[in-house]
């Protein structure tokens, strides 16, 4: 059974466009009117309507045993479960959308749609566009952070999941009519930096104009540093103390500091290109930390301990420092101090942190520390304004371990995404030079074709698994063209536009003049998974799990081929109508590709 996400109490779909919600919410909402009339005196119930798993109806609200239990013993109206699950049923509004109800002996009432109201709601979609199934959701502002390389150190596959997760959810969320601002934080002041610019001063004692010389290629520049940081006591003790001097704010550490982060950037640039991600970079909380502890100290959450100024947290025995014993600021007070300026200044309504799970505690405990602060509600749950951390597990290689190069290096995230895209061309060359079909295709639609799928199934791989499990990197795997892959899947969206391309029909004209009839059990089926398409990301974006798109979106391509296998399209008498149900999957396919960053292929 899909999650049970309630309804926010307030309506927000005014102000969404022409939106009109999930199937879940415009039953949410029918059901809402007759709990009202059922029950006058009980009116903060929301109703619990979930997709049905059994073959009695579409969906189901689950209401009648929780009244039972609320109600019993205060009023003779009702028996049982059932008594309260048949007068729910009979004090439901008039609805086009309900073809029938039953209730279970338990109360559960079983809800079948209509199949004209589906038929309806599909041609809708098509004459007014996919937006107008956008869910709507109860944020209007939220703040994704996500990405966050180290900088001076090359993007590798363990950037890759904090960067694609988090451009999905931020997809979904934007689709769902929330403003989004995607950042990219990076640049910490922590000791690595004090480490760098120490190093780079050494390297180029006569000034920043030789700082891009002297860094060189930035792997090896980094490993250089730190093997020297940890060598050289002096040296440690120069970089420890370049830090405070750039927490400080004198001119030359800050422009070291932008030197070697602007270094980094065009390198982090080749990545985000290659996958399509747009990302703000914001990393200038600094200035902000003084003023957000002094106001953590008035509110007396900060104490002395050992020479530093820290945070005890409740049920942890390590404290969040904020200011450490050389005066210095570490993770814990930017982020503190972040949260700080997004709510205030930003006005999140959410703020979303992607880092593998190993980050969690931390997390747990700047969200606590902020809470205390009143910057965030007490209560942990559904409530806006609210922060979340979005943990993820590692990538593995075949050998079970942190996925490396043969020569146990981190794999290079440029290196990684330019073998996929190769191999791709390599079997799609192949593919077509077997049909006879090579000559077709310019060297530009190999190329994109290539990118699509090869950056495709890269992503696909990592999304489709629940974010908090590791997974294995294989090529082999993510490249098949056939089971759960980026690769059947883009293909299946390929075939879908073949068949509507050989009809030689006027698609716009169809959606105009046409109609769409569901009278075949495999048609009626393909429109019902149509329709949940909204709930599906309503639910994805709620409880941050991409994977549940990736499941929708494989499981409407199996359901296309059930119904394309067994229902004829062109030459049919339903030709019309088959048509608008092939245009329709081939669109929220497409819109799936968008929310998860794949770009779509129209041939195969």
């Amino acid at each position: 059974m899909s999650a049970i996400v309630p309804l926010p109490t307030s309506d927000p779909s005014a102000s969404r466009g022409d939106a009109v919600g999930s199937v879940k919410q415009q039953l949410s909402k029918i059901f809402k009117a007759s709990l009202q009339a059922t029950f006058p005196n009980e009116q903060d119930v929301d109703p619990l309507v979930s997709v049905s798993t059994a073959k009695f109806g579409d969906y189901q609200c689950n209401n009648a045993m929780g009244m039972w239990s609320k109600i019993k013993g205060k009023s003779t109206e009702f028996s049982n479960p059932n008594s309260i699950g048949q007068a729910l049923v009979k004090n439901l509004p008039a609805s086009e959308m309900i073809e029938s109800t039953s209730v279970a002996k338990a109360g559960f009432i079983n809800i079948i749609l209509s199949n004209a109201w589906i038929a309806k709601h599909i041609e809708r979609m098509l004459l007014n566009g996919i937006e107008t199934w956008a869910p709507i959701i109860p944020v209007k502002r939220a703040v994704v952070d996500f990405s966050s390389p180290n900088i001076a150190k090359e993007m590798h596959v363990g950037h890759l999941r904090s960067t694609i997760i988090g451009d999905t959810l931020a997809r979904m969320l934007e689709f769902s009519n929330v403003e989004v601002l995607r950042r990219n934080h990076v640049g910490d002041w922590g000791t690595q930096f004090g480490m760098l610019i120490e190093y780079l001063f050494e390297m180029s004692p006569n000034g920043e104009d030789a700082g891009r010389q002297a860094i060189g290629d930035l792997q090896d520049f980094y490993k250089a540093s730190k093997k020297k940081f940890d060598e050289d006591a002096s040296f440690k003790e120069k970089a420890q103390k370049a830090v405070v001097r750039l927490q400080g704010g004198e001119l030359k550490y800050s422009n070291a500091w932008k030197e070697i982060c602007e270094i980094s950037r065009r390198e982090f640039a080749q990545v985000y290109q290659r996958l399509g991600v747009r990302l703000v970079e914001k990393s200038f909380y600094n200035p902000y930390i003084p003023d957000a502890i002094r106001e953590l100290d008035d509110k007396g959450l900060v104490v002395e301990s050992e020479g530093a100024r820290v945070i005890f947290i409740e049920g942890q025995q390590i404290p969040l420092i904020v200011v450490k014993s050389d005066g210095g600021y570490g993770y814990a007070s930017t982020d503190l101090t972040a949260i700080r300026y997004r709510l205030r200044e930003e006005k999140a309504e959410w703020i979303i942190y992607l880092t593998d799970v190993g980050q969690q505690n931390h997390f747990d405990m700047v969200f606590c520390a902020a809470r205390r602060a009143s910057w965030l509600p007490e209560s942990v749950g559904s409530s806006f304004p609210k922060a979340s951390h979005v943990g993820f597990g590692l990538v593995l290689g075949a050998d079970g371990k942190r996925f490396r190069t043969r020569s146990s290096e981190v794999v290079r995230l440029v290196d990684l995404l330019d073998e996929a895209k190769n191999r791709c061309r390599k079997e799609l060359e192949q593919r077509l030079e077997n049909h006879g079909k090579l000559g077709e295709w310019t060297d530009h639609e190999l190329e994109k074709t290539a990118e699509a799928v090869g950056y495709g199934a890269v992503k696909y791989a990592d999304l489709k698994n629940n974010r908090l499990t590791n997974y294995t990197f294989s090529f082999d795997q993510m490249l098949n063209d056939k089971g759960n892959t980026a690769v059947y899947l883009l293909y299946a969206h390929a075939r879908i536009c073949s068949i509507i391309r050989k009809s030689n029909r006027d698609l716009e004209e169809l959606k105009k003049g046409g109609g769409i009839s569901l009278s075949h059990a495999d048609e009626r089926i393909l429109g019902l998974h149509l329709v949940r398409f909204a709930e599906v990301v309503e639910e994805a974006c709620l409880n941050l799990l991409p994977n549940v798109l990736c499941e929708y979106l494989y499981n409407l391509s199996e359901t296309f081929t059930r119904f394309y296998t067994s229902c004829q399209v062109i030459g049919s008498a339903e030709e019309s109508s088959r048509l608008l149900l092939c245009e329709a999957t081939a669109v929220v396919m497409r819109q799936c590709f968008e929310l998860l960053g794949i770009e779509p292929v129209y041939k195969i």
